[in-house]
Protein backbone atom coordinates (compact mmCIF):
# COMPACT_ATOMS: atom_id res chain seq x y z
CA UNK A 1 0.00 0.00 0.00
CA UNK A 2 1.44 3.35 -0.96
CA UNK A 3 0.79 6.78 0.51
CA UNK A 4 -1.39 7.87 -2.44
CA UNK A 5 -3.79 4.98 -1.91
CA UNK A 6 -3.97 5.70 1.81
CA UNK A 7 -4.67 9.40 1.26
CA UNK A 8 -7.23 8.58 -1.40
CA UNK A 9 -9.03 6.25 1.00
CA UNK A 10 -8.95 8.89 3.73
CA UNK A 11 -10.33 11.46 1.29
CA UNK A 12 -13.18 9.13 0.35
CA UNK A 13 -14.05 8.65 4.02
CA UNK A 14 -14.04 12.42 4.58
CA UNK A 15 -16.30 12.94 1.56
CA UNK A 16 -18.71 10.31 2.85
CA UNK A 17 -18.92 11.86 6.30
CA UNK A 18 -19.39 15.33 4.80
CA UNK A 19 -22.11 14.05 2.48
CA UNK A 20 -23.90 12.41 5.39
CA UNK A 21 -23.75 15.63 7.39
CA UNK A 22 -25.08 17.66 4.49
CA UNK A 23 -27.96 15.20 4.13
CA UNK A 24 -28.84 15.26 7.84
CA UNK A 25 -28.89 19.07 8.19
CA UNK A 26 -31.89 19.70 5.86
CA UNK A 27 -33.74 16.80 7.47
CA UNK A 28 -33.16 18.29 10.92
CA UNK A 29 -34.31 21.70 9.64
CA UNK A 30 -37.61 20.22 8.44
CA UNK A 31 -38.11 18.41 11.75
CA UNK A 32 -37.35 21.61 13.67
CA UNK A 33 -39.84 23.60 11.58
CA UNK A 34 -42.58 20.99 11.97
CA UNK A 35 -41.88 20.31 15.66
CA UNK A 36 -40.23 23.43 17.17
CA UNK A 37 -37.63 22.88 19.85
CA UNK A 38 -36.85 19.27 19.00
CA UNK A 39 -33.44 19.73 17.37
CA UNK A 40 -32.72 23.46 17.91
CA UNK A 41 -30.84 23.41 14.61
CA UNK A 42 -32.31 26.74 13.51
CA UNK A 43 -30.91 28.48 16.59
CA UNK A 44 -27.59 26.65 16.27
CA UNK A 45 -27.22 27.62 12.60
CA UNK A 46 -28.06 31.20 13.53
CA UNK A 47 -25.31 31.23 16.15
CA UNK A 48 -22.90 29.60 13.68
CA UNK A 49 -23.47 32.29 11.03
CA UNK A 50 -23.42 35.01 13.69
CA UNK A 51 -20.00 33.83 14.87
CA UNK A 52 -18.64 34.49 11.38
CA UNK A 53 -20.44 37.76 10.69
CA UNK A 54 -19.57 39.18 14.11
CA UNK A 55 -15.92 39.30 13.02
CA UNK A 56 -16.56 41.77 10.20
CA UNK A 57 -15.04 41.37 6.77
CA UNK A 58 -12.63 38.64 7.89
CA UNK A 59 -15.48 36.53 9.23
CA UNK A 60 -17.51 37.07 6.08
CA UNK A 61 -14.62 35.93 3.89
CA UNK A 62 -14.12 32.90 6.14
CA UNK A 63 -17.84 32.08 5.91
CA UNK A 64 -17.67 32.22 2.11
CA UNK A 65 -14.63 29.92 2.15
CA UNK A 66 -16.44 27.42 4.39
CA UNK A 67 -19.45 27.49 2.08
CA UNK A 68 -17.22 26.97 -0.98
CA UNK A 69 -15.51 23.97 0.63
CA UNK A 70 -18.86 22.47 1.65
CA UNK A 71 -20.08 22.74 -1.93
Amino acid sequence: MNINAALSGLGNVAKGVTGLGLAVIPTALVVDVLFPGTTNIVANLGHFVESFTGEGLTGLILLLLVMAVAD
